[in-house]
């Protein structure tokens, strides 16, 4: 984990919402992040994303069959 100084930023109000400016050199990637409190800090960490394999082996396969579909497809039109 690399940590750097401290920087001074400013607080300010988006709405309803208090909001900062993060500097460019602390950047997080992505457009998502999660944010808790530890005691009086604020902690920010970027959400981490989870590959769409990885998201796939944990759901359970499916017992249930496919219905069969009665309806056949249009038939093809010239235009």
């Amino acid at each position: 984990m690399t940590t750097t100084a401290g920087r001074h930023v400013r607080l300010f109000r988006n709405g309803r919402n208090q909001a900062i400016r993060i500097p460019r050199e602390l950047e997080l990637p992505g457009n998502e992040a999660i944010i808790r409190r530890e005691g009086a800090n604020l902690i920010i960490e970027p959400l981490k994303a989870v590959p769409l394999r990885d998201l796939l082996t944990q759901w359970a396969p499916l017992d249930d069959a496919f219905p069969d579909i009665d309806d056949s497809p249009p038939e093809p039109v010239d235009l």
